[in-house]
């Protein structure tokens, strides 16, 4: 495990995110001695999924996406889940965000269906990247090269396809952070 101390990372999720896919990287990143807060587009705990549909935790939330300093952050991470994915890439304040973090080519890290606001970003085109595999049609119709790796990074772009490739994904990103 990376020393993350004095960084900070940002995830950035509405309701219905997969739990493993914010948890995970949020405790791992923490114990790695980094500072990590959650922002959504709600000031409200947002509802965790398991398997996408059945509703677990409520995780608590640092701020809305217009809180959001991305000069103030080292990466972001942006997890999946089916719903949240689909809400969050419509969301001109989270494309905003990951705009300023690609452009700032700080790390930006995006498992499961989370690429999906790459693509309605305008983020994808000439960049190799996984997804879950239901994205790949996604993916290369905006430009993309998708691949069904573990973990891809190109550049500053981390990306994983599901909760099982959250250890190659999270070391990627302290990795990247280190």
């Amino acid at each position: 495990m990376a020393d993350l101390t004095g960084k900070t990372v940002a995830i950035i999720a509405t309701d219905f995110f997969e739990e493993p896919e914010l948890v995970q990287p949020r405790d791992e990143l923490r114990a790695a001695g980094a500072q990590v807060r959650v922002f959504s587009n709600q000031t409200d705990p947002i509802q965790a999924v398991q398997g996408d549909t059945d509703p677990s935790s409520k995780v608590p939330v640092d701020g809305t996406f217009e809180d959001l300093d991305v000069a103030g952050i080292d990466a972001l991470v942006v997890p999946g889940g089916t719903v949240n994915a689909d809400r969050i890439r419509v969301e001109e304040h989270a494309q905003r965000i990951v705009r300023e973090v690609a452009e700032a080519g700080k790390p930006l890290a995006v498992i499961c269906h989370g690429p999906w606001l790459l693509v309605s970003a305008g983020l994808v085109r000439g960049r190799r990247l996984t997804s879950y595999p239901s994205l790949a049609d996604d993916v290369r119709n905006a430009g993309g090269e998708w691949v069904d790796e573990e973990v891809v990074v190109d550049g500053n772009l981390i990306t994983s396809r599901n909760p099982g490739d959250l250890p190659a994904f999270v070391k990627a990103l302290e990795d990247a952070l280190a």
